[in-house]
């Protein structure tokens, strides 16, 4: 039995110092059990990049860090990562910025990376790569002769595929995801799409095991909705709130990076509609929104941002009084525990991304909740949570109108009907917190018929880490 491989854009701390992030929070567990390996980029780029990985030992697992020269950094990471692959993949295809050196800078990064990998995985490794950043890399590892199993997490979402076709390298996308033995996705909408991609673009056809056969190989395909430790952060909520007082007024929160997929001004204009039509409600609710910054190097983030606090300055200009401010906006990022309480302490969360991969402050926030008198989650219907979390008040984000009465409603809705959705959506999360993720993609991958050095074909039995309750 082999080690847990994982390979991602960015690499925890080499001293466990940023393991809050839900990523590495998911994943540590699974690597320590058995010394596994993260390999992922660097913090810093260099003019002159180590030729090989840089091994960190941890306590619980190794880290290899890649490093890559700056200009090639920008352009297969800011370039095409994020200023293709990001907006394409998010259905905004009037966003892509196409020029030649990032679709020539994404593929030298995979192909150098497959090289370093190639030379410290074995056979008997398990390998997952995670997100858009790296979807190439399978196909250069394999070309290499790298025989382990390797499985691929898309964490955003997957387009149509219309939309999908609207990215010039698209042929080649579809033909690299191909090239891994298991793809996963976080909902069912997302899987559907890849299935019609593959039948469209590689006449892949749908096997009665819900696999893909494409050139005489199967590709297996899942939904793996990822989530949260959900207890822990309960109890990070709980004991932080028992020192902190409640805010004067009912407030309503909005956690979210600040990007063009999050619907924030949609999310604004129907809060100025709730304001419009709820006279009652001046003076006695504000909303609290986080933004904290992202890619600001990328002209479609200076545009949000600037959009965005036109806004809050607009609805606090028209609503607002010496005593009172209608939006409170706050453009950085918190620590995970004072979000914990300030999700505790909201009566009503906002949720309402123009499409998403999952979004897990939905489940964050549900998480937070006092069981005794929780708030109400309002949930965009185009986020991937959307699919398991029903007892949320489900919203059109294009819709403001919507937005505004889904907001009322949440903050007149009665105790018994909030705990009543409050309990249903944390039994769900407790069934399906971010262990059973991790546990169901590997189980998964490793029963995919893999190949022996000698070529014959073989059926594993299941590594411990990989047991699904």
């Amino acid at each position: 039995m082999g080690r847990l491989v994982i390979i991602s854009n960015r690499a925890p701390s080499v001293d466990g110092s940023g393991d809050s992030g839900g990523l590495v929070v998911a994943l540590k567990d699974a690597l320590a059990k058995d010394g596994g390996l993260w390999i992922g980029g660097a913090p810093k780029q260099t003019d002159a990049p180590s030729p090989s990985l840089i091994f960190h030992h941890r306590q619980d697992f190794d880290i290899g860090l890649f490093e890559l020269e700056p200009k090639l950094y920008r352009d297969y990471y800011l370039g095409y990562s994020n200023s293709v692959l990001w907006p394409a993949l998010h259905g905004r295809v009037d966003l892509i910025d196409v020029q030649p050196c990032y679709a020539a800078a994404y593929r030298e990064v995979a192909g150098r990376l497959a090289r370093l990998i190639a030379e410290t995985v074995r056979d008997d490794d398990l390998i997952w790569v995670h997100d858009y950043q790296l979807i190439p890399l399978a196909h250069e590892l394999k070309a290499l002769g790298v025989k382990s199993r390797i499985g691929f997490f898309l964490h955003i979402p997957l387009p149509d595929l219309q939309t999908f076709k609207a990215i010039p390298d698209w042929r080649d996308l579809a033909r690299w995801l191909a090239d891994y033995d298991l793809i996963g996705f976080q909902t069912r909408r997302d899987l559907g799409h890849m299935i019609n991609i593959f039948r469209h673009t590689l006449r892949g056809e749908l096997r009665s095991n819900g696999n893909m056969g494409i050139a005489g190989r199967e590709v297996a395909l899942g939904c793996f909705p990822i989530s949260i430790n959900v207890d822990g952060f309960r109890r990070l909520a709980a004991e932080g709130a028992v020192n902190t007082p409640a805010p004067s007024l009912p407030r309503l929160i909005g956690v979210d990076r600040l990007d063009y997929s999050k619907g924030l001004p949609q999310r604004l204009v129907g809060y100025q509609k709730f304001l419009e039509s709820h006279a009652a409600f001046h003076g006695k609710v504000s909303l609290l929104q986080i933004a904290p910054p992202t890619r600001d190097d990328v002209d479609a983030y200076k545009a949000i941002r600037t959009e965005l606090e036109h806004l809050a300055g607009h609805i606090n200009g028209r609503f607002g009084t010496v005593d009172w401010t209608p939006v409170q906006y706050i453009h950085r990022a918190l620590p995970r525990d004072e979000l914990a309480v300030l999700f505790r302490l909201s009566r009503v969360g906002l949720v309402t991304p123009l499409f998403d991969g999952m979004n897990l402050v939905a489940k964050e926030y549900v998480a937070a909740q006092d069981a005794a008198d929780p708030g109400v989650l309002v949930l965009s219907q185009f986020a991937g949570a959307a699919e398991e979390m029903p007892e949320a008040l489900i919203v059109n984000p294009h819709d403001p109108q919507d937005i505004a009465q889904a907001i009322s409603t949440a903050l007149e809705m009665p105790l018994g009907e909030r705990i009543e959705r409050h309990d249903a959506l944390y039994s769900h999360l407790q069934d399906h917190d971010v262990d059973h993720w991790c546990a169901a993609f590997l189980k998964r991958l490793v029963s995919v018929e893999r190949l022996d050095v000698d070529g014959v074909a073989r059926f594993p039995g299941l590594e411990p880490w990989a047991q699904v309750g």
